[in-house]
């Protein structure tokens, strides 16, 4: 019967790709078909209590507060003045303010744990700078969309919540496993806006202008974010509050700040409010959704079969990982990251867990498949980065500008993963030095 499903499986995925529906409804009518189909609808009685469970559970409701926070930044202004000070500190490099944008991304998702409002937020503060400084459209955009991707690697990580959730997985451990990745990450983007613009300096821009001055009179700017990062990730580690609570600090200290800015008013949060609503009910409709099919695929016996075949093949640990690192990579271009993650984790999690490989671990691979899932984000024709990027032109322009734009930077995504599975400890030794 496991075998019989596969294709089934396949052609949801495909009515997913080309018909455009709902991934939540695309989820759920698979399953439901799946459990009519394998026990005559007594799975279906399960649905329920998996959907009650899960929407009662403590650590969901850091989805919605962590989506608030980065709302809240967005409106409030902390990003603008972020990025000003981080402007006037690394735009000195050849590249200039694409340094700017990379490093600014980084410090926004440190706070937001969202790769969207990382991209929107810091976008539009520096979109007007291209034509200002005449840097090269499709590149500077590019290092917006790539900057952009760090949002759910570096913690706070809505992405790396709901992989511990759906896995099992410690989400403290998780986050300690995305800071080296994260950093080195953004690090390797700046490497690679500066070999670009070394082989074509016209690409880089006018160079700003500043004193040391005005760098020390704009470090103040950097103190709300640092703030916001202490509140949440501090108090985690600090063993002051988990994930949740963290979340909720982060949100009162962001609210304060936005008051000390003038820039709290009841249309700021009601604007706030309205878009959390939103993206947190599309997240968890999906979520509850997969959490259920994971449950049926569970009693099916697909993952059973999934092993059994992958051990036929007889390939090495390091082979299966490529294999899944290919199949993630043609799937990521037409799918959207979160149902990517959401459908595709029942089956190969399981099939990794089986590797037997030290330092393969449930965390490591949270780390790995997030790194999949950014390069989604920027892999055309569907990445959600580039559609971003593409919408914060303000006198348009051809979508091959941004997508070419971004290709580069899809090159030290892909390196640091194969660094990843032939060197685990990258992402591990952290919380094996916290936890172990």
């Amino acid at each position: 019967m496991a075998e019989i499903m596969f294709p089934l499986i396949a052609a949801g995925l495909l009515a997913l790709v080309l018909f455009a529906v709902p991934v939540a409804t695309v989820l759920s009518v698979l399953a439901v078909v799946m459990a009519e189909a394998t026990s005559r609808g007594r799975l279906l009685n399960a649905m329920g209590d998996i959907y009650w469970e899960q929407s009662i559970g403590f650590i969901m409701i850091s989805v919605p507060l962590f989506i608030l926070l980065g709302e809240i930044m967005l409106r409030s202004g902390i990003a603008g003045r972020m990025y000003n000070s981080v402007a006037q500190w690394i735009s000195w490099l050849p590249g200039g303010l694409m340094h700017a944008n990379i490093g600014s991304s980084a410090l926004f998702a440190a706070t937001s744990g969202s790769s969207v409002a990382t991209i929107a937020t810091i976008g539009t503060v520096a979109y007007p700078e291209i034509e200002r400084r005449k840097y090269h459209e499709g590149i500077f955009l590019g290092s917006l969309a790539a900057g952009g991707t760090l949002g759910i690697l570096i913690p706070p990580s809505i992405g790396l919540i709901l992989f511990g959730v759906m896995t099992n997985t410690s989400i403290p451990e998780l986050y300690l496993a995305g800071i080296v990745p994260g950093i080195a990450l953004a690090m390797l983007f700046s490497v690679t806006a500066l070999c670009l613009c070394l082989y074509r300096p016209a690409w880089s821009g006018e160079r700003v202008r500043t004193s040391w001055r005005a760098r020390f009179s704009s470090l103040p700017d950097l103190l709300g974010p640092a703030i916001i990062f202490g509140a949440v990730v501090g108090s985690i580690y600090g063993g002051i509050a988990t994930p949740t609570e963290a979340a909720s600090l982060g949100v009162c200290t962001a609210l304060v700040l936005a008051a000390l800015y003038g820039q709290l008013s009841l249309r700021m949060l009601l604007a706030a409010f309205e878009r959390t609503m939103i993206t947190t009910g599309m997240i968890l409709l999906i979520v509850y959704a997969a959490l259920f099919l994971n449950f049926v695929i569970g009693f099916m016996g697909v993952t059973d079969a999934m092993l059994g075949f992958m051990t036929g093949l007889g390939l090495s640990p390091v082979q299966v990982m490529f294999l899944l690192v290919a199949f993630y990579l043609v799937i990521g271009m037409f799918m959207e990251t979160l149902s990517m993650m959401l459908l595709t984790l029942p089956i190969v999690f399981p099939v990794v867990m089986s590797l037997g490989v030290t330092g393969y671990s449930d965390v490591w691979f949270g780390i790995v498949l997030t790194l999949l899932m950014e390069l989604a984000l920027i892999t055309p024709p569907i990445g959600m980065n580039l559609f971003v990027a593409q919408g914060l032109r303000t006198n348009g322009g051809p979508f091959g500008d941004v997508a070419i734009g971004t290709l580069p930077f899809l090159i030290p995504m892909l390196g640091l993963i194969v660094v990843l599975i032939f060197m685990p400890s990258v992402a591990t030794w952290l919380p094996d030095l916290f936890y172990r």
